[in-house]
């Protein structure tokens, strides 16, 4: 955002040896992302393929370009992005934020006021891991429990590294390989990362695999989810589950975790806005229906909510392209090859694509009409076109049910721990500091 105000809406500059071309105007954007082919190339991906040729691994859906890209995600749209399939999973994330709200009464029973919980995003990523680990590897990890089985304590203190270092290397390939031998950390940083990401997927492919073996040998029939279908219609090979599984972990935790905390956050700062979704709760559901798939077309408020969330605090702060052929954007010639940065954190702040933009005004997402279609380039957080995010139905879903239950059991308030928390850029959009409210139970 800071250099859109400085250098205006396209610029140029360097990141290590790689020329980035910078956009940050929604329809700029908008041109760019509509002239793409059938495979569009993210971003350079050399340090990922180098770690994946080291170490005799296949490509995933956020690795791959080109025909492997595109085999990958018909392979694996077939379950994530129609609606009735998506819907499915709303059994087992509910037994999660089940879970999650006991979590809360004690979490915040063990504070003097009886109603803070501190550092809720630490709360929302064990959600998201278990909601993962449920979508994923049809299994629960335990990382609700008062007692977190051992296994499950030792993957999370291993995945919380791998992210927290994979968020610092992940630019890696910005670093000459003739430099390694000067400054190795990064690189080692950067493949032990992977390391424990690979072998934290392979363990719960190898044991799902193990479940169904039997069963898939004697010819039987057998009904699960993903996992189980892309084992089942072997699509994929082993390996290349491994790579999916592992990539799709890393994509579908913070994310999540971020834009709950940060819609928590939002909701306990603007009271208003909360008594809005919330009576809107009560009419469409009641105080005690638990919410499915089905009922979340009929929540627009609870939609408009999350829209609204990730236009102020986008979770990928911008997306990335490589040109396929040479393209004329502003007014610039932009040779085919260019590596892009599409700016959608600044872009979303911009007052041509939102009025008062720095304020939260979750109804600038109603549809006025059956006619009337909300759609902005300005804030596309999921990306768009067919290398948008292949899991925003099912990220859209966890965050949907779980603010919906939410509302229904606590009031969210601020708290005298409750301070002005400013976002920080560290790989994602992150909060820069805890983020603490009060959950008052609803009378």
């Amino acid at each position: 955002r800071k250099h859109a105000q400085e250098y205006g809406k396209i610029f140029k500059s360097h990141f290590g040896p790689q020329l980035v071309v910078s956009i940050a105007d929604g329809d700029m954007v908008a041109h760019v992302l509509r002239e793409e082919g059938c495979t569009p190339q993210r971003a350079n991906m050399e340090s990922w393929q180098e770690y994946r040729d080291l170490r005799g691994r296949a490509t995933g859906l956020i690795s791959a370009e080109g025909e492997q890209w595109l085999k990958i995600r018909r392979v694996l749209r077939q379950k994530m992005v129609k609606p009735k399939d998506v819907a499915v999973f709303s059994g087992g994330l509910n037994e999660v934020i089940a879970d999650l709200i006991k979590r809360i009464y004690t979490l915040k029973n063990q504070e003097e006021d009886g109603e803070t919980v501190t550092n809720i995003n630490n709360l929302f990523f064990k959600y998201s891991m278990e909601g993962v680990a449920t979508i994923l590897y049809e299994c629960r990890l335990g990382c609700l429990e008062n007692h977190i089985p051992q296994d499950t304590v030792e993957y999370i203190e291993a995945l919380e590294l791998m992210f927290s270092s994979f968020k610092t290397t992940m630019y890696v390939g910005a670093i000459p390989k003739w430099l390694r031998p000067v400054i190795p950390k990064p690189w080692k940083e950067f493949c032990r990362s992977w390391d424990g990401l690979f072998k934290f997927s392979q363990i719960h492919v190898d044991n799902k695999l193990k479940d169904i073996k039997p069963f898939l040998d004697q010819g039987e029939e057998v009904n699960g989810g993903l996992l189980t279908t892309l084992l089942k219609n072997k699509e994929l090979t082993v390996e290349e589950i491994y790579a999916n599984m592992t990539e799709m972990l890393l994509a579908g935790v913070d994310t999540t975790s971020f834009t709950l905390s940060w819609a928590t956050y939002l909701l306990a700062k603007h009271p208003e806005v909360q008594h809005s979704v919330y009576k809107e709760i009560i009419s469409k559901l009641g105080k005690d229906k638990v919410p499915d798939a089905n009922d979340i077309p009929n929540l627009p408020m609870i939609r408009a909510l999350l829209k609204e969330t990730l236009r102020l605090f986008p979770v990928l702060p911008g997306n990335g392209r490589v040109t396929q052929k040479d393209l004329i954007v502003g007014g610039y010639l932009i040779p085919k090859g260019t590596q892009l940065a599409l700016c959608h954190y600044a872009t979303s702040y911009q007052e041509e694509n939102f009025p008062l933009a720095h304020e939260f005004q979750p109804e600038r997402w109603l549809r006025k009409s059956n006619m009337d279609r909300v759609d902005n380039f300005g804030s596309i957080p999921f990306g768009y076109g067919i290398r948008s995010c292949i899991g925003k139905r099912i990220a859209e879903l966890e965050i949907h049910l779980a603010l919906i239950q939410l509302l229904q059991h606590f009031e969210i308030k601020m708290s005298p721990k409750t301070k002005s928390v400013r976002a920080k850029t560290h790989g994602l959009l992150t909060p820069a500091d805890s983020i603490n409210v009060k959950f008052a139970d609803r009378k």
